[in-house]
């Protein structure tokens, strides 16, 4: 009868990531990001290799039980491996990647070596298991970032837990041999690590489906903050992290530039040329401004041919040659027009003590705009 209780949360463990595997392909359809498909595929994995370890029970002494039970240590390695990877995804670089592979051709082929060696097979196999989960737990907390600590942590938490569990069944396998002669023995340690799988299931399943809601609820976000034809922050977003960086400057006495920029006879562009050149015209802007700009600069269409950049720690001599850049890089990138010429006039303010609030920065740089538009266009001037 605990033989069967044992067999018994196997084949649950097994029914439940069924289930939660193909829920979760339901529930988050085709259109997902690579992350989320990566932790679908990590849970998917994982089903395989259980049902591989229970069928293996099946076929004990068979020539299939070493195959089913390799087979089960390869896609369990894998699915620690792909889970892994979806960290990585949603979170950016993550560390031990080169260890976590090694470990994964390592386990298996280790496991199918010393197969007929019980002892041996199952306290290597734990054991290196067990580091396996570590380095998905490392990497769910670490390099720390603010997004997602609650699920992150749920994660960090369950693979810690099932490591610890496997460590523990792999000490038991290989030193008292008799206690747990079989995967599906009723020893307490066993019975306890089935039930920690079990369980960590749930959880990791769960957090998964927090780490997709708040990918798509950022992605929902950032599409608000967007601007659809140049790609640029629109003008809620830029209302919405310009701000930081200006407090910030100011509060750490940092240098901060900013240059208004406005497109020269853009309304005869589109009288002329229609509208859809007017709109190739604003995406070649966008794309020369994304492409010359540094990752903590902020570059934003706020108007219909208007647009700001804003320059964190940077002085007048790099701000001058930012603009130069961008004005060539304009040049250079051409409109396929004939008779057009795609220019610009700005204007440029650097933080002085007197600025209190990023409004009144920006009238600065929009004052000295509209003197270089009144100075005959296409050149920059400096706010007083």
């Amino acid at each position: 009868m605990e033989k069967l209780n044992v067999l018994t949360i196997l084949v649950l463990t097994a029914l439940n990531l069924s289930t939660v595997s193909a829920a979760l392909f339901l529930i988050m359809g085709k259109g997902i990001s690579r992350a989320a498909r990566l932790a679908q595929f990590s849970l998917l994995s994982q089903t395989l290799g259980w049902v591989c370890i229970i069928s293996s029970g099946f076929v004990f002494g068979h020539w299939l039980d070493p195959v089913l039970s390799t087979a089960a240590m390869v896609l369990a390695s894998a699915a620690n491996y792909l889970m892994f990877l979806a960290l990585q995804a949603w979170l950016g670089p993550r560390p031990h990647q080169r260890a976590l592979l090694a470990l994964l051709v390592l386990m298996p082929l280790g496991y199918a070596l010393s197969f007929q060696d019980y002892s041996l097979r199952v306290g290597y196999a734990n054991l290196l298991f067990a580091f396996q989960l570590a380095i998905v737990s490392r990497a769910a907390l670490g390099p720390r970032q603010p997004a997602g600590l609650r699920w992150r942590a749920l994660v960090a938490l369950c693979y810690a837990a099932v490591a610890c569990a496997s460590l523990a069944r792999g000490v038991l396998g290989a030193f008292y041999p008799e206690l747990y002669p079989t995967f599906d023995a009723p020893h307490p340690v066993n019975v306890v690590a089935q039930l920690t799988a079990n369980l960590a299931l749930v959880l990791t399943t769960v957090a998964v489906l927090v780490a997709w809601r708040e990918e798509a609820e950022g992605q929902l976000r950032e599409q608000a903050f967007t601007d659809n034809l140049t790609g640029l922050l629109n003008r809620h977003g830029w209302d919405d992290r310009a701000p930081a960086l200006f407090d910030q400057a100011r509060r750490h006495r940092t240098p901060l530039a900013l240059i208004m920029m406005d497109l020269d006879h853009f309304k005869r562009i589109n009288d002329t040329q229609g509208h859809e050149v007017g709109d190739q015209v604003l995406r070649v802007v966008g794309k020369v401004l994304q492409s010359n700009r540094r990752s903590s600069d902020l570059a934003a269409r706020i108007g219909g041919e208007e647009f700001a950049l804003l320059l964190p720690q940077t002085d007048k001599r790099a701000a001058l040659h930012v603009e130069q850049r961008l004005r060539l890089a304009l040049q250079e990138e051409g409109i396929q027009q004939p008779n057009l010429r795609v220019g610009y006039s700005a204007g440029l303010a650097l933080l002085q003590p007197g600025d209190q609030k990023l409004t009144g920065f920006m009238v600065r740089a929009d004052a000295a705009l509209y003197q270089a538009k009144a100075q005959g266009r296409g050149r920059l001037l400096q706010a007083d």
